[in-house]
């Protein structure tokens, strides 16, 4: 299902710092789009278990692991912080520069991404923020499937990702960018409910 889009625009985060609190959207290019209800338990599992793992590993290092909900800004130039009309809300999202850490929000890519995909963000999650983070210069970004039970891998080579990798939720697994970092997947597939098993319905 593809995400509704604001009928008005284009739009600029001076807009959406205005919206209301209790929504949340997105900016892509100066175009609103809805984020989904609140996300599954699956989702949810996930997100905390991954998120649980980076942070360990990257503790007493340069780099920050973050978590949604959290805005970050991808200004295609220069442009003053009211003027950026790219604002996501990645699930996880890891960034080495301290200088792009507000109080309020990131400003400019980060290191590396991840989005755990339901089946209403998959499509976009692939096609259309995959090409913004290419664009802004994200390093690696990952696409986590919970019902499939495989992980999308990008890597950015010479400001393109090309073809992604794609592996199974199992084992170990290291960033290209941060090889010290290890994901053990069995603890986070573990704790899955039974109806995320490959061929169950997924949640919406």
């Amino acid at each position: 299902m593809a995400i509704p889009q604001v009928a008005q625009g284009p739009f600029t985060y001076a807009d959406y710092r205005h919206w209301p609190e209790d929504e949340r959207w997105e900016l892509i290019h100066g175009e609103a789009y809805a984020m989904s209800p609140a996300p599954s338990i699956s989702h949810q599992m996930i997100v905390g278990q991954l998120f649980r793992q980076i942070d360990e590993a990257l503790d007493g290092k340069p780099c920050q692991a973050l978590i949604a909900p959290l805005d970050v800004l991808l200004p295609a130039l220069n442009e003053a912080d009211e003027q950026v009309d790219s604002i996501v809300q990645p699930d996880i999202l890891v960034v080495c520069d301290p200088a792009k850490i507000g109080d309020s929000h990131v400003r400019g890519a980060p290191d590396w991404i991840i989005e755990v995909l339901s089946p209403r963000t998959a499509r976009h999650d692939h096609l259309t923020k995959r090409a913004l983070y290419e664009r802004a210069g994200v390093r690696e970004y990952w696409l986590v499937h919970p019902v499939d039970r495989v992980i999308t891998l990008y890597t950015l080579h010479d400001g393109q990702y090309g073809r992604p990798e794609i592996v199974d939720m199992a084992g170990e697994l290291a960033p290209a960018i941060f090889p010290e970092i290890l994901i053990r997947w069995q603890r986070i597939v573990d704790k899955l409910p039974d109806n995320t098993l490959p061929g169950q319905p997924s949640p919406a």
